[in-house]
């Protein structure tokens, strides 16, 4: 793995500081976590600030781990303007989704960059189908863990925001074929497998069982 570029750097800083507040300041974590009804009040600084806070230390060091497994995939194929573009459009997108699908949960809450860094995920893999993490290709992971998320979405058993998940994966995917449409023709079978479990997302949500 070649040395993380100084903007994966930054927002890896920006993630733990902010997170480690959170975990000795109650009132701080309860004041920019993702809550419907506060968002639905006015608070949209939550739709940003709970990307930057974690449940916990396992919670923070996982999606730190993931970001910089691929974050240099994406950095150093289409550059750092579209690497951010990525982070932020996946961000926002995971909790748009997250708004959408809970809108009369008022207190429905969240918090995590995951959906900022399951959009570098995706964008990661369709960029670099090669890349490995936790000793499985990149691709098998990105899918597993759509799967994965797909279920939580479905059965709503535990605290976890699976739907920010999808919605980072989606800005990823979109952004990383626009920026290099020749992957479209070079590597057609990767761009079929992460989009399936996309498209099972919207079929479920058509069903209405999501």
């Amino acid at each position: 793995m070649a040395d993380l570029h100084p903007v994966t750097i930054a927002i890896i800083l920006a993630n733990v500081l902010f997170s480690m507040s959170g975990f000795k300041n109650y009132s701080m974590f309860e004041k920019y976590k993702f809550n419907v009804g506060a968002i639905r009040r006015g608070e949209q600084v939550r739709m940003v600030s709970s990307a930057f806070l974690h449940a916990n230390t396992q919670h923070l060091l996982f999606n730190m781990l993931t970001l910089y497994f691929f974050a240099n995939a994406v950095i150093y194929t289409i550059g750092v303007p579209r690497f951010l573009l990525v982070y932020v459009s996946s961000l926002l997108l995971g909790n748009l989704l997250s708004y959408f699908l809970h809108k009369d949960e008022y207190h429905y809450s969240a918090v995590g960059a995951s959906g900022a860094v399951m959009g570098v995920v995706y964008a990661g893999i369709l960029l670099n189908p090669r890349l490995e993490i936790y000793f499985m290709p990149g691709w098998v992971f990105g899918v597993g863990y759509m799967i994965y998320s797909i279920y939580g979405m479905v059965k709503r058993n535990d605290n976890i925001g699976h739907d920010a998940h999808f919605g980072g994966a989606i800005a990823g995917y979109i952004i990383a074929i626009v920026s290099a449409p020749i992957l479209l023709e070079e590597r057609p079978l990767i761009v079929i497998a992460l989009a399936l479990p996309i498209i099972a997302f919207f079929i479920l949500f058509k069903l209405g069982k999501i």
